[in-house]
């Protein structure tokens, strides 16, 4: 049910949770993953505490210090990565073997690489996405799952946020969105924007990632524009990002078959969960994190009455916070 709803004072503005302190890892390194690929990965907190996974967004976004603050750092032992062609990985912006299964590949390679038997998954966005897959195909290994913008992957999401839909409510970041695609092509601008990131000259991927990353960061927070982060003006960072991005959707995500993660849900209803929604998010609209509420209703569900997408709008850190702390009870 929407937590909200349940008593005024629950997820207010004068009662909400703030993000823990700065914490640095107390331990990182590269992983390899097979193939040419090399993951950055990092732990941080009580190396002795309960064990979590964090899972970025994207797909070809990038872990961020602020990922560290959404546990507490004596009870929780947080593992962070990058997942193939991102962030620090190793090759940049390679779409080589790079597929939701290898994804879920890797995520087994650094629970095994750490010595973990079960942990905690947190993801948001894409983020979510993977870790209802990853849950899905491993659920023996997950101890709980904290997600966070909850996005199927679905044909109808990526038509909404992509083709017709969000575009409606954004009239004005959708025609710098399109700018770059012939009129021609705008009948499908992922497949049209797929060919540019694609592109062996770099100069048209780069005005592509520009535009596509620029896109998402317009629609990211009921905040506006001034909450994207600041790495989307970071050219390698963007082609990276919507390079990936772009390969995952124009794959449908390698998933077995439209709904596959509605489908499947009964493998992982055992493990308990906490799902945190913004009410007003554009980029993964509420209707699928509702849909999975009804086939997972065991989970927790919390309805954020003033957010968009953004992890970082007050309400959304709130949410996140007060799950990892039910988390981490025993």
């Amino acid at each position: 049910m929407d937590r909200s709803a349940q008593s005024p004072a629950v997820g207010q503005p004068n009662s909400r949770r703030g993000l823990y302190p700065e914490i640095e890892p107390n331990d990182f390194g590269w992983l390899a993953v097979g193939g040419p690929h090399e993951i950055y990965w990092e732990t941080c907190g009580n190396p002795k505490g309960k064990a979590a996974v964090v899972l970025h967004g994207g797909p070809g976004g990038a872990i961020n210090p602020t990922m560290r603050r959404f546990f507490n750092p004596d009870k929780w032992r947080v593992a962070l990565f990058d997942q193939r062609g991102c962030g620090r990985s190793r090759p940049n912006a390679s779409l080589e073997d790079n597929t939701t299964w290898s994804l879920i590949q890797d995520i087994e390679r650094l629970r095994e690489h750490l010595g973990v038997e079960k942990w905690t998954v947190f993801g948001g966005s894409w983020g979510s996405t993977l870790a209802l897959a990853y849950a899905i195909t491993h659920p023996d290994r997950v101890e709980g799952l904290v997600l966070r913008g909850i996005f199927l992957l679905t044909q109808r999401e990526l038509k909404w946020f992509y083709q017709d839909g969000a575009s409606h409510l954004f009239p004005d970041a959708w025609e710098r969105f399109k700018a770059p695609i012939p009129e021609a092509e705008r009948g499908d601008m992922i497949s049209a924007y797929h060919r540019r990131l694609t592109h062996t000259d770099r100069r048209v991927q780069a005005e592509a990632a520009a535009a596509w990353s620029q896109w998402e960061g317009d629609t990211i927070s009921i905040r506006g524009p001034e909450a994207r982060p600041p790495k989307f003006n970071e050219v390698d960072f963007a082609i990276a990002f919507a390079r990936i991005e772009c390969h995952f959707f124009a794959n449908r995500g390698f998933l077995e078959e439209d709904g596959w993660l509605l489908k499947n849900v009964d493998r992982i209803r055992d493990i308990p969960g906490w799902i945190v929604q913004g009410r007003f998010d554009v980029v993964t609209p509420l209707e699928s994190a509702w849909a999975l509420h009804k086939a997972w209703p065991e989970a927790k569900f919390d309805i954020v009455w003033d957010a968009g997408h953004a992890s970082t709008e007050p309400g959304i850190i709130d949410g996140l916070i007060r799950a990892t702390d039910a988390a981490a009870r025993p």
